[in-house]
């Protein structure tokens, strides 16, 4: 080849790197980093999961191994206050119509009820040990908690079903596995869908009667089953596992298996984004962000560097941002990680 012929080569060799780097940098990784909150009183440990109040502008996480409830207000991104005195809180909701706080409180066997404002304890609800996820009906102010099964050393599990306006148990609900992880209903009928980690399975009940009225398998290479999301619109039940990490994607009328896709591990929680189409999976080291291009296609549209354990993560679709909590290691604190929601 002539040395012309190798120069304009070489040239265009050079165009087409520089056209695929400028364009790998504009790609969008859905998430971008705003601000952190340091939370540097609190030792080693885990977070379990986020309350959001979205009137009030704040958030409530459950500092699991610390036995605290760390409050944030979001718009300052800072820690106002801090509730003591829990064994091992895991869950948490906010009423704001009522101005109280429901923390569940696995070692205690309890939930704790406190007020808003002033975060005095005002109740405790019993139930059995080991109490961990729950989930929320605003239509009937029910909150459904598991507890009961391995820690209780019984081969089943409980749902209680705990009436916050009055702040009493109405019923248990017996579920035949003693490993239950996250809970979720659908708005548009009476089914709730239930982890069911112990049969690497997904249980479906009517949350209006006491028991399963469906058991959809997971497939035999995805196993420890832990987190929920959900395309209610798109009819698509979304599972993360952990044996290894996976994204399962299921019709959610029939609990067929309609996509499987590598993801990080160790994923506590899980986010659909119902308006950018988007997963997002807060795993041992990272936060995989998924496209869904359709109800049965989905790509890992970016990884975005996280933090050992940093499991515990909350999509807030009407303040456009996504939190992540980290916690403390190798002398680095504990913080929880702001990110803005990309288009």
């Amino acid at each position: 080849m002539k040395r012309d012929g190798c120069i304009r080569l070489v040239a265009l060799l050079i165009t087409i790197l520089a056209f695929e780097a400028m364009t790998s940098a504009q790609k969008p990784s859905g998430l971008k980093l705003v601000g952190k909150i340091s939370l540097p009183t609190l030792h080693d440990g885990d977070f379990d999961h986020f309350a959001k109040d979205l009137k009030g502008n704040r958030l409530f996480l459950t500092a699991e191994a610390n036995g605290t409830i760390e409050v944030f207000d979001t718009r300052s991104n800072k820690l106002i206050h801090t509730i003591n005195g829990l064994k091992s809180p895991h869950a948490g909701l906010y009423r704001d119509d009522v101005d109280k706080v429901f923390v569940v409180d696995g070692d205690a066997s309890e939930v704790k009820v406190y007020n808003g404002t002033t975060y005095d304890l005002l109740g405790r609800i019993s139930v059995s040990i080991d109490a961990d996820s729950m989930t929320y009906d605003p239509q009937t102010h029910y909150m459904y908690v598991v507890n009961g099964g391995r820690e209780a050393k019984t081969p089943y599990s409980l749902i209680s079903v705990i009436d916050t306006n009055t702040s009493a148990k109405v019923r248990d609900i017996k579920i035949e596995t003693n490993w239950v992880e996250a809970l979720l209903l659908e708005t548009s009928g009476p089914r709730m869908f239930c982890v069911l980690t112990g049969k690497n399975a997904i249980g479906v009940m009517d949350r209006n009667k006491d028991s399963l009225s469906a058991t959809w398998p997971l497939p035999a290479d995805a196993k420890h089953p832990v987190s929920l999301g959900f395309d209610e619109a798109g009819h698509r039940l979304f599972v993360a596992t952990r044996e290894p990490g996976k994204l399962v994607v299921l019709n959610s009328d029939d609990g067929k298996v309609v996509a499987q896709l590598p993801a990080v591990g160790m994923v506590d929680d899980l986010s659909y984004d119902s308006k950018q189409k988007r997963l997002y999976l807060p795993g041992d080291g990272f936060v995989d962000v998924f496209s869904q291009t359709d109800p049965d296609h989905y790509t890992l549209l970016s990884r975005i560097p996280g933090s050992l354990r940093a499991k515990t993560g909350l999509l807030v679709p009407e303040w456009n941002r996504y939190f992540l909590a980290v916690p403390r290691h190798q002398k680095e604190p504990a913080e929880v990680r702001v990110y803005d929601v990309e288009p």
